[in-house]
């Protein structure tokens, strides 16, 4: 613990906080708001030795990438290789788990038995399932989300379904079919904690969203013909030394949902009343639920869902929450 201190008064100067910055070999950086938030969520996951918020970074499986995989491992991170069902992805998952046995990896995507059968096989930790199935991405997953995870729930694997959460009603779907965890890029997108700035369009308070896999959400950094040049990004979505980059994704906007603090208790919240509706205790209760028969899946006719949702109103206001 440290205990010789380096201080400035109060109504120190940008320049003068520089200087004392300078003055020392700088190993911790404290701010009340780090306390303030501390203070507010106590049950943020952090690292019990850092005590800094647990993150994770994707990375490409070039060989290039090794060596910027090597400086996140140092900065402390948990992996996600997106590549696919690859050869790249399988050596750079034997490489990872023989250079950092301890390092945490989740691997991806998969929409088959088959592919995620490989990436267990290379021992990755999890699976992320969902091929082009996000609301903003155009290459098509309740069906991958059953077979993968009863397949990779015999070895221990958990699995991230992936793609075209759009609802309460898609999350409690993607646990039910046996997915640990969802991804929910875009339902998050519209939160005032998102990056990006609010505009308006067409009457209505949005933000833009884009999809990784669009030529417009990275950047090509000029490189010389001669030489070939290996970007995180173009790596992972498109060929480095392609004069046509093929868009697997689009650029769109979302609407405004208000600030993080108030939509994540709507969707916990969301899913309470989903468990209740259904009859069950807890998310593991569903699963299994669905696994022994007595909760089950519906077919209904296009008919029904429409009389399954707000009819029969000749204007109405919905709200997500108040």
């Amino acid at each position: 613990m440290t205990t010789d201190l380096v201080t400035a008064p109060q109504g120190v100067t940008l320049n003068e906080a520089n200087i004392v910055l300078r003055s020392c070999r700088l190993t911790s950086l404290l701010a009340r708001s780090d306390l303030l938030k501390n203070q507010s969520y106590p049950l943020s996951s952090k690292n019990p030795d850092s005590k800094q918020l647990y993150a994770a970074t994707a990375v490409g499986t070039r060989p290039n990438d090794r060596d910027r995989l090597r400086l996140l491992v140092e900065a402390g991170f948990v992996l996600h290789s997106s590549q696919g069902n690859s050869i790249y992805q399988l050596e750079t998952i034997q490489w990872i788990k023989q250079t950092f046995p301890k390092l945490e990896v989740i691997a991806g995507d998969v929409v088959t038995r088959e592919q995620a059968a490989n990436l267990v096989a290379a021992r990755a930790d999890g699976l992320r399932i969902g091929m082009g199935s996000g609301s903003i991405s155009i290459t098509q997953e309740a069906t991958a989300v059953y077979a993968v995870a009863e397949f990779a729930n015999k070895f221990g694997v958990p699995v991230i379904a992936d793609g075209g959460i759009s609802n309460v009603g898609h999350v409690v779907k993607a646990l039910a079919l046996g997915a640990s965890a969802v991804m929910m890029g875009g339902l998050l997108a519209g939160t005032a904690e998102a990056p990006g700035e609010y505009f308006y369009h067409d009457g209505k308070r949005v933000k833009a969203y884009r999809a990784n896999g669009r030529p417009g959400s990275t950047k090509y950094a000029p490189y010389p013909k001669s030489a070939p040049h290996e970007n995180a990004a173009t790596t992972r979505y498109f060929s480095e030394n392609s004069t046509v980059k093929v868009a697997q994704g689009v650029s769109g906007d979302v609407q405004d949902r208000g600030s993080i603090k108030a939509f994540v208790p709507y969707l916990y919240a969301g899913l309470q009343h989903s468990l209740q509706d259904t009859g069950v205790k807890s998310v593991e209760d569903l699963k299994k639920g669905v696994r022994d028969g007595s909760v089950r899946f519906e077919l209904r006719a296009a008919s029904a869902q429409v009389e399954g949702g707000v009819h029969g109103l000749h204007s109405y206001t919905k709200r997500l929450y108040t």
